[in-house]
């Protein structure tokens, strides 16, 4: 059996791991053209931040590590075209810039995504970087324990946590965001939540601006010195990081005839399974299946990465695994301000024809009396008509994660309302109030959803 695995970090690198495991005596090679095989690329802005020293700390595993349980590792190696009525990959040594052709019996891709360079005048200027790989991540470390001021551009989940590191860094920042609302993939009440909040607590470190086009950047060749926007705003900054979102990277399995989804990703079954036999495709150049509304959606996780190349890896082995699909879940921290959601939003869920109705209370995360209880603002949104749990969002300072989770393993039940409203939630003063902000909003939306005959 010769497996081929086109791509590392999460789901290339979990694929190959466990198929080395299934099938030790199968031919497996994993082709990548990057530097690294298996990374955390979740914990670059933590490392950027300075939490730790040794980027290595994200090493997962060595290609000496992979080698080791028969695993044969090639970096700097990329896939160029698939051929699979032959069955072959062509691959180019980045280095030597041979290009070889390597057979397979079933084939793995995992060609994960990159970074959107948005169309900017001089977006290409040293010292504007994106991050996505390792050496992005020490270029901008480096850059930013010399710098006093750094901007980022886009205000999602990376240019939040990229936020919080260049604060804890002593260098101000500045972000700037198209959309009216940072965070924009929340419903637009919470959105505005978090950014008052995040100015309730500037002191001056930060500026962040909304509904602002970054349209030129100026410097030379030492680097990036000023930028400009569509209003005229101008400003001096020492680096830039473009936060603009990834696109995935689907055009060699496209040029195969690969089917793509509505999403722009590949289009898979729950065994991972392409539209072309014996090739499989995982990770981040991938659709899911949303399971609370039954559609399609492609959000490039390291934590869907990981079981879905799992998936993969078992299937392509011979076994019958299933990857059902996401429930949407996400988590980010900023300056110790935690935002969390699951499921569908509000806005989400009537733009797919639900009938949704929601609820936000504001709460203690614990009891009043005890030391470092923070207030967090939970939404809950839920189908008017069934009375479904459709998904939630929370923000504050205080443990609005441990809530989304505990209403993901709902909404993966299938909850209504009713349901979970009667759930046991743990209880004890350094924890919970009595009655936890989680059953608050649901016993508050319960008397908003259509009253049973």
């Amino acid at each position: 059996m010769k497996i081929v695995i086109l791509g590392g970090v999460a789901a290339g690198a979990k694929a190959a791991a466990k198929a080395g495991r299934l099938l030790p005596d199968a031919e497996i090679n994993l082709y990548t053209d990057d530097t690294h095989i298996s990374y955390s690329a979740c914990g670059l802005p933590y490392y950027i931040e300075g939490n730790f020293e040794d980027y290595k700390q994200l090493l997962v595993r060595s290609p000496e590590d992979f080698e080791k349980k028969g695993v044969h590792i090639h970096l700097k190696s990329r896939a160029v075209k698939i051929i699979p009525e032959a069955k072959q990959v062509l691959i180019q040594d980045l280095t030597t810039q041979r290009a070889y052709l390597v057979e397979y019996d079933k084939l793995i891709i995992a060609t994960g995504a990159r970074p959107v360079i948005p169309k900017i005048k001089n977006v290409n200027l040293p010292d504007i970087f994106t991050l996505r790989k390792i050496e992005d991540g020490i270029a901008i470390k480096e850059k930013v324990q010399k710098s006093k001021h750094g901007t980022i551009i886009g205000g999602g989940y990376i240019g939040m946590e990229l936020l919080e590191a260049l604060v804890k860094q002593n260098v101000k920042a500045t972000l700037v965001e198209y959309a009216p609302n940072i965070m924009p993939v929340f419903d637009e009440d919470i959105s505005r939540l978090i950014l008052e909040q995040l100015n309730s607590i500037n002191k001056g470190r930060f500026e962040i601006l909304t509904s602002e086009l970054v349209t030129e950047f100026s410097g030379d060749i030492n680097g990036v010195k000023l930028v400009r926007t569509g209003t005229g705003k101008e400003f001096n900054t020492d680096f830039v990081i473009l936060c603009t979102g990834v696109t995935p990277n689907v055009e060699i399995a496209k040029d195969a005839g690969v089917e793509i989804g509505i999403t722009g990703a590949i289009r898979v079954n729950e065994k991972m399974e392409t539209s072309i036999r014996d090739i499989y495709a995982c990770g981040d150049c991938v659709e899911e299946n949303l399971i609370v509304s039954g559609t399609k959606i492609w959000m490039p996780l390291g934590s869907n990465a990981n079981k879905e190349g799992r998936t993969a890896a078992i299937n392509a082995c011979g076994g019958d695994e299933k990857f059902p699909g996401v429930l949407g879940s996400s988590v980010t921290r900023c300056l110790n301000l935690t935002m969390s959601m699951t499921g569908l939003t509000e806005k989400k869920a009537s733009a797919l024809g639900f009938k949704p109705v929601s609820v936000t209370v504001t709460k203690n995360d614990k009891v009043g009396y005890m030391p470092n209880v923070n207030n967090i603002t939970l939404k809950l949104t839920a189908d008017y008509e069934t009375g479904k749990l459709l998904g939630g969002q929370a923000v504050g300072a205080g443990d609005a994660d441990k809530r989304i989770n505990s209403l993901a393993a709902a909404l993966l039940a299938g909850m209504t309302v009713e349901e979970f409203y009667n759930n046991d939630l743990t209880y004890a003063p350094p924890f919970s109030p009595t009655i936890d902000p989680l059953l608050n909003a649901a016993q508050m939306l319960l008397s908003k959803i259509m009253p049973k005959d």
